[in-house]
C-alpha cells in the first residue's frame, strides 16, 4: 500500500507539473511567443513621470509577461536602446536635442516599427524640430483645459486599439486641444474628448497615418485619474500590441 501511495503521489505531482508547463506555453502562445520589447521615455516638468509612467504604466504593460519595458528619463540613452526594441513609447516633456537621436527616431519610424505617443509627447515642445510634430504626430497641441472632468467617446469601436474599451467614459485629466497639421500624413480618430454638454470635441485617441510605421496617440495621462482606470489600461495594452503587429 505504501508503494502504491508513493506511486500515486508521484503521478499526481507529474500531472500538476505538466499542467503548469502547458499553461505557461499557452500564455506564451497567446502573447505571440515572447514579450513585446518597449522603450518608454519619460521625464520633464509638470508630471510625476516616475509614479505614473515608470510605475503604473510599466506595471500595466508587464503584467502577464505581455511586454518587457525599459524605462528611461535621460533622453541621451535613447540611441543605446532603440535598436533592440519593437516599440518606442514617448511620454517625455523634455526636449530631444541631439541630432543623432532625432535621426534614429525618424529612421525607427521609416523602418516600420511601432510608436506610442502619450500625453506630453503630443505637445508642440520643439520649435527647432518641426518635423517631429509634422511627420510623427501629424499636428499637436499647445493648449488644454484646466484639469477637470470630461468625457471620452469612441468613434471607432471595432479598431484593435479600442477593443474592450467602454464606448463612453468620464475621467479627470487635462483635455488636450489637439490640432491637425494639414501638411502631415493625417490621422484616424478613434475617440474624441469633450466637456459634457459641449459641441466642441478634440481627438483624444488616434492613429497617425504614417505610410510605414504604426503610430498611436493617447492624449490622456496626467495622473492617477487616467493611469489607474481600466479603460486607460486597456488602451495602453491594445496600442502597444497593435503597433508591434502582435
Amino acid at each position: 500500500m505504501k508503494n502504491k501511495s508513493f506511486y500515486m503521489s508521484r503521478v499526481y505531482s507529474g500531472i500538476v507539473m505538466l499542467s503548469l508547463v502547458l499553461l505557461s506555453l499557452g500564455v506564451a502562445a497567446a502573447s505571440g511567443g515572447k514579450a513585446i520589447r518597449v522603450l518608454m521615455v519619460g521625464g520633464g516638468s509638470s508630471h510625476d513621470f516616475d509614479r505614473w509612467y515608470k510605475g503604473a504604466d510599466v506595471k500595466t504593460l508587464e503584467s502577464d509577461h505581455f511586454a518587457q519595458v525599459t524605462y528611461i528619463d535621460d533622453v541621451k540613452e535613447i540611441l543605446k536602446h532603440l535598436p533592440t526594441v519593437d516599440v518606442l513609447f514617448l511620454s517625455n516633456n523634455q526636449p530631444i536635442e541631439d541630432a543623432a537621436t532625432r535621426k534614429a527616431i525618424l529612421d525607427f519610424v521609416a523602418a516600420g516599427k511601432g510608436v506610442v505617443l502619450a500625453h506630453a509627447a503630443l505637445w508642440y515642445n520643439w520649435k527647432d524640430w518641426p518635423v517631429y510634430n509634422q511627420k510623427i504626430v501629424s499636428g499637436g497641441t499647445n493648449n488644454h483645459d484646466s484639469y477637470g472632468n470630461f468625457e471620452v467617446v469612441l468613434s471607432k469601436t471595432k479598431h484593435p486599439v479600442t477593443k474592450g474599451v467602454d464606448k463612453k467614459f468620464e475621467l479627470k485629466d487635462e483635455l488636450y486641444h489637439y490640432k491637425l497639421d494639414a501638411t502631415g500624413p493625417g490621422i484616424e480618430v478613434l475617440a474624441v474628448a469633450k466637456n459634457a454638454g459641449s459641441e466642441t470635441s478634440y481627438p483624444s485617441i488616434f492613429v497617425v497615418k504614417n505610410p510605414k510605421a504604426r503610430i498611436v496617440a493617447i492624449a490622456l495621462g496626467h495622473d492617477a485619474a487616467s493611469h489607474d482606470i481600466l479603460n486607460y489600461q486597456k488602451l495602453l495594452i491594445n496600442a502597444v500590441k497593435w503597433v508591434a503587429h502582435h
